[in-house]
């Protein structure tokens, strides 16, 4: 069995789920296939729930019309049966008319997580009567049945595994299963999620409860390239990466995987493939344990950067220094992604800032803080290439122009990242693309 998972962008317009279906039809074997909603609606949700949390009725009770405007649009394009479409408008009825009650009710978390979960909904039910009306057997699988999150917010493997085995079990006769991305229930039972981007994180963790044979991510794109193709004009997809390698592209910014996704597929062995619905005769970019090649293969960039310096001549090198720092950090969650140190100093760098007028206050005991905002981490990833030789030499001519604010080297095999003010962030990623892949 494998677990196909299609992005917003591929089920956003009618004639693209159409695509879909044929995709998940294609072969015999057994699939779990996994839905995000359909592009654009995330946001509108989540600007409905924020026009609830400021009071704003009238706001989200128009916001709330135009959404269902184009859920009424999208089923006539979408099916053409008319009992396929009086079934269709009783789902779009049932979740809008959700939407509509809770303008009465006053506002909560607990409610938020119930407004952004209408998405999946809604995307999946569609789908499965589009389904219905091609007569293609199927199963929708409420991921509300067995997807958990613990109070850390921290997915429940082992729950999933035995939920989704009795679910599978219960309906042996059936060959496609669908299922909604990014939604889950809490450690209370509630309606949460895997936060945003989060039906990548589903479709693994789903790959890796049943042991797939593989774990298809389809997006708009012919996999995973080797610079970001909306900055830089000229990229090349990767035919293979090892699991390493591409969590650190995913997790420094590749946008094509979301940073979670990669850890239960790479626990439990499962191939993931990530590939194009718009293309779907393109390789795309397989990820296994091994990564087919040696060198530099990506560059990757994570925007939203913030750089702390401590500066204490009298407590660095005093024992349990760092452990204190560290400790603060841990305090607040707020996990650091780069760290450097000298005789006097030690710089890290955080992608959330949430609690940074906290943190600062705390390391101000330890000596005088120094912090840059609008910061950007470029990675260049590839496998064993701490050990290529002349990467450094040609790394640093392509940049020769660029002013440098931290080098992280040596910390991993696959990894060398550099931190740089945000503004420098296009014109790095384009000499990158020429000094290392002759790109131009």
């Amino acid at each position: 069995m494998k677990v196909m998972k299609f992005g917003g962008t591929s089920v956003g317009k009618p004639h693209r789920m159409h695509e879909v279906a044929k995709l998940v039809t294609k072969d015999e074997e057994s699939k779990i296939v996994v839905l995000s909603a359909l592009s654009g609606t995330t946001n509108a949700l989540v600007e409905i729930s924020a026009s609830l949390a400021r009071g704003d009725r009238s706001a989200a009770k128009e916001q709330i019309d135009a959404l269902d405007l184009h859920y009424q649009q999208f089923i006539q394009e979408l099916l053409s049966d008319k009992t396929a479409l009086t079934k269709a408008k009783a789902v779009i009825a049932e979740h809008f008319e959700f939407l509509t009650i809770i303008l009465k009710i006053s506002f909560s978390e607990a409610l938020n997580k119930d407004i952004l979960a209408q998405g999946e909904l809604l995307s999946t039910k569609l789908f499965c009567i589009y389904l219905e009306e091609k007569k293609i057997d199927h199963i929708l699988l409420p991921a509300l049945d067995f997807m958990t999150i613990d109070g850390y917010d921290e997915p429940q493997i082992g729950a999933i595994k035995v939920k989704l085995a009795q679910l599978l079990q219960r309906n042996k006769d059936k060959n496609i299963f669908v299922t909604q991305g990014y939604i889950s229930r809490n450690a209370k039972g509630e309606v949460d999620n895997l936060k945003r981007g989060g039906s990548d994180y589903s479709a693994s963790l789903i790959a890796a409860a049943i042991n797939a044979s593989v774990c298809e991510i389809w997006t708009d794109i012919d996999g995973m390239h080797n610079n970001d193709p909306r900055i830089v004009k000229k990229t090349v997809p990767i035919e293979q990466l090892s699991f390493e390698e591409a969590a650190e592209l995913a997790y420094f910014g590749a946008k094509i995987l979301h940073p979670a996704s990669i850890w239960p597929a790479q626990y439990f062995n499962v191939p993931v493939r990530l590939l194009n619905t718009l293309f779907p005769e393109a390789k795309g970019t397989l990820i296994t344990e091994k990564a087919g090649s040696v060198g530099v293969k990506a560059v990757a960039a994570k925007d939203g950067i913030t750089a702390i310096k401590i500066k204490s001549s009298r407590m660095l090198l005093a024992y349990g220094f760092l452990r204190k720092v560290f400790e603060v950090f841990e305090k607040y969650r707020t996990s650091i992604d780069m760290i450097t140190t000298s005789e006097v100093a030690v710089s890290v760098t955080i992608d959330n800032d949430i609690y940074l007028g906290e943190i600062t206050r705390e390391l101000e005991v330890f000596g005088t803080v120094e912090i840059d905002t609008n910061q950007a981490i470029v990675s260049i990833v590839g496998n064993e290439i701490t050990e290529t030789k002349d990467i450094m030499e040609k790394l640093f001519e392509s940049i020769s122009s660029i002013p440098v604010r931290m080098v992280s080297y040596g910390g991993s095999r696959h990894n060398i990242s550099l931190l740089i003010a945000r503004s420098y962030k296009e014109e790095t990623l384009q000499l990158l693309n020429v000094g290392l892949f002759g790109l131009d």
